[in-house]
């Protein structure tokens, strides 16, 4: 039976429509312990059980991509696969209109991908829905020793997923980016929030719009997260912001430089800090899950291909 329904994806997102819990229930047994059927009569999971959403999610990659073994260590950032690649689905078609309608597909395609986490979900699935080969930076040694094995599990992931770890949280490029190295895109999906306390409010409102907060309760976040993964000093905001003046040092290094931003409200100093690190073009990529609307930043301070 299908379960929760997934709307406004980009359009050529597989993961449109409904999930089939019974055909993803017999590629991973695990998950019909956490299946039951609501009171619309129709199958789904408790998307405010870390457990359960791990394996959800664990389900969608195996029966999808084919993979040998994912894994995620406990308490880590669990991504929703559908939003993932979302973005990179718009991502592949705005580097396909910037090249004049070329399709942006293929192991010619480098992609750096800034904070893969212990899951290397964007990796994963720009490997395998677009053939692009990814470098991954990570500040976290356990997620990055994680994301090492996953690949390394994946006979069909090898040699075209790497990683490095970066020693220097306050670098972004420095000792990721290698002399003579060109990346088509770099990609991001930063801490959004300011601190442990913000994370915690707006785990609190998704379980309250499910449920199943109750008065004085803590909250527990539903999809995992360590402070690298989900807060940092200043948000989302100051991330990005320093991420725009640590990228025109690179400018010759990454023909498109993109980022998830949450918060509109902080798009007029994203923009200002993109503007003043001397980028040549600026354009935004809205996206929309339902009610949740979020967009892709990306910059650039190289000419048009073909100039």
């Amino acid at each position: 039976m299908p379960a929760q329904q997934k709307s406004s994806l980009h359009p050529n997102n597989r993961f449109n429509g409904r999930y089939d819990l019974e055909k993803l229930s017999e590629v991973l047994p695990e998950l019909k312990t956490f299946v039951f059927t609501n009171q619309y009569d129709s199958q789904t999971i408790d998307f405010a059980d870390p457990k359960a959403v791990k394996v959800l999610n664990k389900a969608l990659l195996l029966q999808n991509y084919d993979l040998k073994y994912w894994d995620i260590p406990e308490g880590y950032l669990c991504p929703p696969i559908p939003g993932r690649a979302d973005y990179l689905f718009h991502v592949e078609e705005f580097l396909s209109k910037k090249r004049g309608g070329r399709e942006a597909k293929g192991a010619l395609v480098n992609c750096l991908d800034i904070g893969t986490g212990a899951s290397c979900i964007y990796p994963i699935l720009g490997n395998q829905e677009f053939g692009w080969t990814f470098v991954g930076s990570e500040v976290d040694p356990k997620a990055f020793a994680n994301a090492e094995k996953i690949v390394a599990e994946n006979p069909k992931l090898k040699d075209k997923i790497n990683f490095r770890l970066q020693y220097k949280k306050t670098d972004i490029f420095k000792g990721i980016v290698k002399k003579h190295e060109f990346y088509d895109v770099s990609i991001c999906n930063p801490p959004f929030h300011k601190s442990a306390e913000e994370a915690e409010k707006g785990s609190a409102r998704k379980l309250k719009n499910l449920n199943r907060l109750k008065k004085g309760e803590k909250p527990t976040l539903n999809f995992g997260g360590k402070s690298n993964e989900l807060w940092c000093e200043g948000g989302e905001l100051k991330f990005i912001t320093n991420m725009a003046v640590q990228s025109k040092y690179h400018s010759h290094s990454v023909r498109w430089f993109t980022s998830l931003v949450s918060k509109s409200d902080n798009l007029k100093r994203i923009y200002e800090a993109i503007k003043q690190a001397g980028a040549k073009e600026i354009e935004t990529i809205e996206m929309n899950h339902g009610n949740k609307k979020s967009r892709i930043v990306a910059w650039t301070f190289l000419p048009p291909v073909g100039s």
